[in-house]
């Protein structure tokens, strides 16, 4: 059975806990990285993982990315949003759809 996981500061990970999701909290990008990979070979199917911390990982981002499982979906951080999770899903819904039903292309000029 797949897994669902929270990758991030404890702030923005604890919350998960209570949806019955394991929840990773992490200081460092590289502590990140490994929970990540982790995560992949225990049949996780879903990672949340903070905006702040997938910017610092461009590599292991397009990594997954490039894979069906796990999918890897930002989430604002305790900081705040970095606006790159709403970004990446206009992209995938425009790749998708074929076009921008979101109108964040329009929002943007």
């Amino acid at each position: 059975m797949y897994k669902i996981a929270a990758v991030g500061d404890r702030e923005s990970v604890l919350a998960f806990k209570a949806f019955g999701m394991e929840t990773v909290p992490v200081h460092t990008v590289a502590e990140a990285s490994n929970a990540i990979r982790r995560l992949a070979g225990e049949d996780c199917a879903l990672i949340f993982l903070t905006e702040q911390l997938a910017v610092q990982m461009p590599t292991e981002m397009s990594h997954y990315a490039e894979q069906t499982v796990p999918a890897i979906i930002m989430i604002p951080g305790s900081e705040g949003s970095l606006g790159q999770a709403l970004a990446a899903i206009s992209t995938a819904v425009e790749r998708a759809v074929g076009a921008d039903i979101l109108g964040s292309k329009q929002a943007e000029n």
